[in-house]
């Protein structure tokens, strides 16, 4: 009994639903992200490209602190290379080419570059000669000077010989100067070049300051030598000239055993 009632209740229920008219309304389908529990995404045009421009400024304040670093490296590298001394010294070549010069000069034969020494010499065999003194000390004086002569132009000959001998090496020292000079990695390198090369016609100068030198005593020596022979020249001639006793006749031999 009880169930046939049931079974009738369905029954009505069924017809009732079927007796409604259907409605074709639009239904709002909720997302899917809100039946999740999450927030609704929006995208703003305007913020992505404000957000875009900060980070290429971003990137172009990085790079330019990258230049700058680069900058300052190679401002290092360059001091560095400034203050790099240079490798090559001509030092003591050059100064073995002096000590060789002033070696000839010092072996002056007779008259030494001195002063002293040279007012001696010239005040006994040149300025003030003994005209009183017999001929065979004027002789004696005269081999003298034409030493001192002679002397000094072959010492005159030896500093110029001393003299060529250094342009050879002179020559390399310039040569090596140079290309060092130009192989410079910084100033320093160069300035120190360009010092070595003014040492270089430093001493090249002292090589023709010796020469000079050298041929001016010779040349003095010669015109000493001939002012002084003059002199004695006169004397001589003065003495050969003066009258004597003269003739004293007297008794003449020809032939052994005459009477």
């Amino acid at each position: 009994m009880t169930h046939r009632r049931s079974r009738t209740h369905a029954v009505l229920l069924a017809a009732t639903i079927l007796s409604v008219p259907v409605a074709f309304t639009p239904v709002a389908v909720t997302p899917a992200y809100a039946l999740f529990g999450f927030g609704r995404i929006v995208f703003d045009p305007s913020n992505y490209a404000e957000n875009v421009v900060q980070a290429a400024r971003a990137l172009e304040q990085i790079n330019n602190q990258i230049q700058s670093l680069q900058n300052e490296a190679q401002m290092l590298i360059n001091q560095a290379r400034n203050l790099a001394s240079l490798p090559y010294s001509s030092l003591q070549s050059l100064q073995q080419s002096v000590a060789k010069t002033q070696q000839l000069l010092g072996e002056a034969q007779r008259i030494a570059f001195d002063v002293q020494q040279i007012d001696q010499i010239f005040s006994q065999q040149y300025a003030n000669m003994d005209l009183s003194a017999s001929d065979q000390q004027l002789i004696e004086l005269a081999r003298e000077r034409w030493g001192n002569t002679v002397g000094a132009l072959q010492d005159a000959m030896r500093v110029q010989a001393g003299v060529v001998g250094n342009i050879e090496t002179q020559r390399a020292e310039l040569s090596n100067l140079v290309g060092e000079s130009q192989g410079a990695t910084g100033a320093l390198q160069a300035t120190q070049a360009g010092n070595q090369i003014l040492a270089l016609q430093a001493q090249q100068l002292s090589d023709l300051t010796a020469l000079l030198a050298a041929n001016g005593r010779a040349d003095a020596l010669t015109a000493a030598e001939q002012a002084a022979a003059a002199e004695q020249g006169r004397e001589q001639r003065r003495r050969f000239l003066e009258p004597g006793s003269g003739y004293q006749p007297g008794n003449a031999q020809m032939f052994p055993g005459d009477n």
